[in-house]
């Protein structure tokens, strides 16, 4: 296993533990020495959850790994090709719950004892649980403007709990203030293991639709790990011929409240721009500075792929029909979504007939 910055492309075999970012401020992408060598598929059927793809997980994540059961979510179809990937059966109820777990089983067996992070609340939650279950200390960095909910469940894990500023990007900053040296920052990007956990969600889809791929992916985006984490999925199953071509065109999907990845797109920008004074109820995507803007656009170039924005005025509406047609009690991410693909089908930029999924990220919290 070994490390490469993407933005300036330096390989690092040993970097200092815990790993982090490169030296050049960018965040590393994991790599190992079986890509691009055809081989079998090995997954351990048996285990309902993400572990069940491990020979394609850092080896050494599988001998003590931090697991509540996530992953192996439900793909669930909904009519004309469509399915929902539904990660609100998560243990913590969200997506975040896959980064988290690879994570902190990464930390742990870097000897990390603290870990923080700011949060727009899935991830708190998620990261509390999880350094729970490891036995480290966690300190969330969440906005003044965060729900009820999502502090209680933070402080239900006995993790600290620090509010600050209106959004993500402002919480950040204060836990860069406040933090102390051997606190380790599991913030979005800035190790790579979150990542490699968001990955299973691309094995899980090839895996689930009998190892093909669909058309379109609709993806919810704020920090874009998930976009990220599959596209590495698909790159990787290709290159051992798990796979075959052409790969999905890839969908951000984001508020206008909110828009930073569709506006660097809408532009033919190769990153992104903060997004000042951003407002959206969907809170996972309320994200002005997403550190890995220009990952996120490479892999729209790449995939064929685009971004599009749903009205923030229209986020409850289109919310609550997706639920009352599903049935799944999702956050309002899904909204974005839904509005999304109703948009591009509308234009034919999605035809008739094409495989699309959609992901509920999230469960409403009340």
């Amino acid at each position: 296993m070994y490390y490469q910055c993407t933005s300036c492309q330096k390989i690092l075999h040993n970097p200092p533990a815990p790993v982090w970012l490169c030296g050049c401020g960018k965040p590393l992408s994991v790599h190992y020495e079986w890509e691009g060598v055809p081989r079998d598929i090995r997954i351990k059927p048996e285990e309902e959850s993400l572990w069940r793809y491990n020979s394609v997980l850092p080896s050494n994540s599988t001998k003590e790994k931090i697991s509540l059961g996530e992953g192996w979510t439900p793909l669930l179809p909904i009519g004309n090709n469509v399915y929902v990937k539904d990660e609100t059966v998560n243990p913590t109820g969200s997506f975040k719950d896959r980064g988290m777990a690879m994570a902190v089983t990464m930390a742990k067996a870097q000897n990390v004892e603290k870990i923080c992070l700011p949060s727009a609340g899935n991830a708190g939650v998620s990261a509390s649980a999880y350094c729970q279950a490891a036995g480290i200390d966690c300190f969330v960095f969440l906005p003044e403007t965060i729900p009820e909910p999502f502090k209680k469940e933070t402080e239900r894990y006995k993790s600290e709990l620090v509010l600050s500023g209106q959004t993500i990007s402002e919480a950040a900053q204060a836990m860069i203030n406040q933090k102390d040296e051997d606190w380790f920052d599991i913030s979005t990007l800035k190790e790579p293991f979150r990542v490699e956990g968001k990955k299973t969600l691309g094995y899980e889809i090839a895996e689930q639709l009998g190892w093909t791929l669909p058309d379109v992916i609709i993806y919810p985006t704020g920090g874009g790990t998930g976009l990220i984490g599959m596209w590495k999925a698909f790159k990787e199953m290709l290159s051992m011929g798990w796979i075959s071509g052409p790969l999905p065109r890839m969908v951000v999907a984001q508020s206008d409240g909110c828009a930073p990845v569709v506006e660097a797109f809408q532009n033919h920008q190769d990153a992104t721009s903060f997004w000042h004074k951003s407002n959206t109820i969907a809170l996972g995507l309320n994200v002005p500075g997403p550190l890995g803007g220009y990952w996120i656009l490479e892999i729209l170039s790449e995939s064929n792929g685009i971004a599009v924005t749903a009205q923030e005025t229209s986020l409850e509406i289109n919310t609550e029909n997706f639920r009352k047609r599903i049935g799944i009690d999702a956050s309002t991410e899904i909204g974005v979504v839904w509005s999304a693909y109703e948009e591009l089908t509308e234009k034919k930029w999605i035809t008739l007939g094409e495989k699309v999924i959609l992901f509920a990220t999230g469960i409403e919290r009340r």
